[in-house]
């Protein structure tokens, strides 16, 4: 089966959608899934921005939070809730995600994360709503966590999002497979065709 690689981050309000929706798409499109959480605070400061660009770019943000992602939940029947942080904070569950990004439990772990993120606004980020997580899909929450906080996991991500910005991303979600990349939620459906080979450049 080809591989996909799915580049996201729980702070992007985009991969919210592409990451509720990709496993099943990809089962249908007989596309196996590369799970790759990366940050994307030192991708945006290469590129000149001290935070995300609908921050940097007030306008934008505005239309991405206000109208875009309402619009986008409602027509793929997901939860809303306007972040009262944003961008928020979000290294421990990528931390997590990284760790188990091979596990069978890592696309139930990243869907429920997003879910309470940009679906309940919920701070992620604390130590006791990762580990309710972990519980819930029957993880050893206390050693996972450990796991997740050491250094070489630590190192593992920080190694991942230069991974990243080698392979000249900018913003998340993105997909790649082989050579090709498709940015965007609205291109995971193009994504998993180039994967099964239907191809039109």
């Amino acid at each position: 089966m080809t591989t996909m690689e799915v580049w996201f981050e729980f702070a992007s309000n985009y991969s919210y959608p592409a990451i509720m929706r990709v496993e099943p798409l990809a089962r249908q499109a007989g596309v196996d899934i590369a799970w790759k959480p990366f940050l994307l605070g030192p991708v945006f400061r290469a590129l000149g921005w001290d935070s995300s660009p609908f921050v940097v770019q007030k306008a934008k943000g505005e239309y991405a939070l206000r109208q875009d992602m309402p619009r986008l939940c409602a027509k793929y029947g997901l939860p809303w809730r306007h972040p009262s942080v944003f961008p928020r904070r979000a290294l421990l569950p990528l931390r997590v995600a990284l760790l188990a990004s091979e596990e069978p439990w890592v696309g139930d772990f990243c869907r429920r994360m997003m879910w309470l993120h940009f679906g309940e606004d919920v701070d992620i980020d604390q130590p006791g709503v990762v580990a309710d997580t972990l519980a819930i899909l029957g993880q050893d929450a206390e050693e996972v966590l450990h796991r997740a906080q050491s250094e070489p996991n630590r190192q593992r991500l920080r190694e991942q999002t230069e991974a990243a910005q080698r392979k000249g991303l900018f913003g998340a979600p993105t997909f790649i497979i082989g050579d090709a990349m498709f940015w965007g939620n609205d291109r995971l459906e193009d994504a998993l065709l180039w994967a099964r080979g239907e191809r039109h450049v």
